[in-house]
């Protein structure tokens, strides 16, 4: 096989057993890599009704036919097992170098089964694979399990580990390689930790087979030369900015998450946004492997309360931590970044869970003496910002209900419309009154509000590839279909979405992944079709909802929070906007070939191969 190694490890925890299993090439075509590759196994192999948190849920570490290539941005895997927050799918994306350096190892997936009898590693060097105690390292920070990783395996090893919040349980820990890169969404941390296994550490020594190098070459050469020229009169802003130049957009829109979702417009959006990041904190931008781009952040506090280093924040971190919680401290806010990073926990949800918390506690619902600071929390409250942050890591004190999630901890105080979430996971930073595409594509999400299944805010509020006004919901759920179905593509390759929207992902009738096309050609030598690829999307997606529905999910979980569809926002360019859910639905359950009640339809499952 071209492309694909054509190996998947399965490590069977329990008893410690390891074995390669050869990839079936006609599922390799059918579901491409990646993303596919983990809901073909969850198919197969998953009960849906089994807990997240028990011993028969498997986790999938995949990697796609374009990760490891010279393919710009050809560095992402997907972490995909049931989730522990939503009891529905997760498919938590990451990139960074270790990626990479799995697919150089040779290998496709990795598969954990069953639970180790105590903690251990996975340490993969090329074709060698072995577990080891970790009994050691149980405890430990994320960035202290990385160096001693190293040490002990290889100078040169990539790692991909949980901190102490994966091991606790925190619903939302996630799995950090790199040291600051995470497979962030929906607990995929907290599912390795309930199998004891702390860590994977790989060397990769070799390279990705290609079927046609010199064409492929070419075709890098070409993507990046246009890539330069688009930028010609300055650096690449997400470069010079980082994610965070976002906030100046979402605000212009009125759809920059402030107060729990109260509101779309933050007063202090200046202060935590890029431009800020860049001027008070940035080092260095950093990259993953093979990325012309650099959007990563390294960056130190050098004084005061906050003071510290290490990498972030994002932009969904600068919402959720920032103008979500009403806080407009930078070094707060990129502080407590570092504690998320420091013990694997994702910081969409973090965040989130906090604002949801304040809300509460201003109007009355938590007491103060639950919280424990010594003193009312409140909206834009920096220090208990970060002091939550940690005791929720840490699991300490009023941590321990917001390592439930927003959507428990609602539930907990009676009062679940402060939740902002759909199945259970908390929003990303975009709010759906005054951009309806992404109501839609957080209601339908597999996983629970997401944007990285299909974020239309591209073409809503960035006019990539082109601009769609994000104030109309008649014409959204097609375009959401098509968006859903080529991300599936995006991920399923290996491919970061921030390069391959821009520069692989072409309009005309419907969105299609051109680029990602010709690149898949020339590294697998298959001669996949623009229909086919598109096809593949949509198999993939419906793959994932036939999972869901097996597990019991249908329309009702389709939903968003009261708020967001009966509450008109308040100010700003959207203002007097509420979400239209519900005429959208309808619309895009007959494009899926779904029923009313949003079940697959047998005569689509059929054509797509799921039947």
């Amino acid at each position: 096989m071209f492309g694909w190694c054509g190996k998947v490890l399965w490590v069977h925890l329990t008893d410690g057993r390891i074995e390669e299993r050869a990839l079936d090439p006609e599922t390799a075509r059918d579901y491409i890599g990646g993303r596919g590759l983990g809901i073909r196994h969850l198919l197969d192999w998953v009960d849906p009704d089994t807990d997240p948190l028990d011993a028969a849920n498997d986790l999938v570490m995949a990697t796609g036919p374009l990760t490891g290539t010279p393919a710009p941005t050809g560095a992402r895997y997907m972490v995909m097992t049931k989730s522990p927050l939503t009891g529905a799918l997760t498919c938590s994306n990451a990139g960074g170098h270790f990626p990479a350096a799995l697919k150089k190892a040779g290998w496709d997936a990795v598969v954990f089964r069953g639970r180790a009898p105590e903690p251990v590693y996975l340490w993969i060097d090329g074709d060698r694979a072995e577990l080891r105690r970790a009994v050691h390292l149980w405890g430990r920070n994320v960035p202290d399990t990385d160096d001693a990783l190293r040490q002990e395996t290889d100078a040169a090893a990539k790692t991909a580990v949980i901190g102490p919040a994966g091991e606790a349980g925190v619903r939302f820990a996630a799995i950090m390689n790199d040291r600051h890169r995470a497979a962030g969404r929906s607990g995929v941390g907290a599912v390795m930790g309930a199998k004891n296994l702390k860590a994977v550490a790989v060397r990769g020594r070799g390279r990705v087979q290609l079927a046609h190098a010199k064409r492929f070459k070419s075709l890098v050469a070409g993507f990046v030369k246009g890539f330069k020229a688009s930028f010609a009169d300055g650096p690449v802003p997400l470069r010079k900015w980082g994610t965070a130049v976002t906030v100046a957009g979402t605000q212009n829109f009125g759809v920059f998450p402030t107060r729990n979702f109260q509101t779309g417009v933050f007063a202090g959006w200046e202060k935590i946004d890029g431009r800020a990041l860049t001027e008070k904190y940035l080092v260095r931008a950093k990259a993953c492997f093979s990325c012309p781009i650099a959007c990563g952040r390294g960056t130190r506090i050098p004084d005061g309360p906050f003071a510290g280093q290490g990498e972030g924040p994002e932009y969904e971190t600068v919402y959720s931590l920032g103008s979500d919680c009403g806080v407009d401290d930078l070094a707060a806010v990129t502080q407590a970044n570092y504690i998320c990073n420091m013990l694997g926990m994702d910081t969409i949800s973090m965040g989130a869970t906090i604002a949801c918390a304040m809300e509460m506690s201003e109007r009355g619902i938590i007491p103060p003496a639950d919280v424990g600071l010594g003193r009312d929390l409140r909206f834009g409250d920096a220090r208990a910002l970060v002091e939550l942050t940690a005791m929720t890591g840490r699991m300490e004190g009023f941590g321990r209900l917001l390592a439930e999630g927003s959507l428990r901890l609602a539930e907990h105080y009676g009062h679940p419309r402060y939740a902002m979430v759909s199945k259970g996971q908390e929003f990303a930073g975009y709010d759906p009154r005054g951009e309806q595409g992404m109501g839609l594509a957080y209601a339908t999400s597999p996983i629970g509000a997401s944007h990285m299944r299909g974020d239309p805010a591209y073409i809503e509020l960035l006019g990539v590839p082109k601009q769609i006004d994000p104030l109309t919901w008649h014409d959204k759920p097609q375009i959401i279909v098509d968006w859903q179905n080529v991300f599936c593509v995006i991920d399923s390759a290996g491919l970061c979405v921030f390069f391959a929207v821009r520069n692989y992902v072409q309009p005309d009738e419907t969105i299609r992944p051109e680029g990602i096309k010709a690149l898949l050609n020339a590294a697998t030598g298959l001669d996949y079709s623009t229909q086919e690829l598109c096809t593949a999307g949509e198999r993939i997606f419906n793959a994932e909802r036939l999972f869901l529905t097996k597990a019991g999910f249908s329309r009702r979980n389709d939903s968003l929070p009261p708020r967001i569809v009966s509450e008109p926002m308040p100010e700003g360019p959207a203002r007097g906007m509420v979400c239209h859910l519900d005429e959208m639905l309808d619309a895009y359950y007959r494009l899926r070939g779904w029923d009313a009640d949003g079940i697959p339809e047998a005569a689509g499952l059929k054509k797509l191969g799921l039947a």
